[in-house]
């Protein structure tokens, strides 16, 4: 069984904050890799920010370094996107995502999305 439920998803102006977050259970409650991914219309579904669930190591797209910030709380079982400086460009249907079981943690290897939640810039 494999569920992500992203909750935080809102319509922000430009320069804006806003921070989702993803409860996993089942299957991705067990995974050592955690992201996010975006799509918007017209563009392919891209990685945004990955986390190593141990250890904490984290990466991310170009296009939000040093705007988005990945983390988790083991405690409540919760993976949180925070992103500030939001552009119009990152207006997107963003999802939380796990990797497939038994694959490293990178972009290829994601495999399961929550039905994601609408981020509008504008």
């Amino acid at each position: 069984h494999v569920q992500l439920v992203e909750s935080g998803g809102v319509s922000v102006p430009p320069g804006g904050s806003m921070t989702l977050s993803c409860t996993p259970s089942g299957y991705t409650t067990r995974t050592n890799c955690m992201g996010w991914f975006r799509q918007a219309p017209g563009k392919q579904r891209e990685g945004v920010a990955a986390i190593y669930t141990i250890g904490g190591n984290t990466f991310y797209a170009d296009s939000v370094k040093g705007r988005f910030t990945i983390s988790q709380d083991n405690a409540k079982n919760t993976v949180t996107l925070q992103m500030n400086s939001l552009k119009p460009e990152d207006t997107a249907v963003y999802s939380c995502a796990t990797v497939l079981q038994g694959t490293l943690c990178r972009w290829e290897n994601f495999g399961y999305w929550g039905q994601g939640t609408q981020v509008t810039v504008s």
